[in-house]
């Protein structure tokens, strides 16, 4: 299995400490498996938006856009290009020199 990338690492993170939900593979389908029900989407969503300053229109509401961590990843680096990448990079660095990862 890959290494996850810096991005899904802090999905990772955001699914385990803000949903208390914990997702052994980034490639696991999400809703297949029920890990995210209806009420835990929303609550995702909202996440995203305050973690990544994206903003999830009712157009990018495409299940297959959130069944996984990888497609979460991917959907959030489509919507933010490099930036995102580097802004998880810093954030992962600095959590993990604060002790957190």
């Amino acid at each position: 299995m890959p290494e996850p990338t810096a991005l899904e690492t802090q999905l990772f993170r955001i699914f385990q400490e803000q949903l208390d939900l914990v997702v052994p593979s980034a490639d696991l389908d999400l809703f297949e498996t029920g890990a995210l029900d209806s009420l835990a989407f929303v609550k995702l969503l909202v996440e995203l938006e305050k973690e990544f300053g994206i903003h999830v229109s009712l157009e990018d509401l495409e299940l297959n856009n959130f069944r996984s961590i990888a497609k979460i990843a991917k959907f959030i680096s489509d919507r933010q290009g490099a930036k995102v990448s580097d802004i998880a990079e810093r954030s992962l660095a600095q959590r993990q020199i604060r002790g957190h990862t």
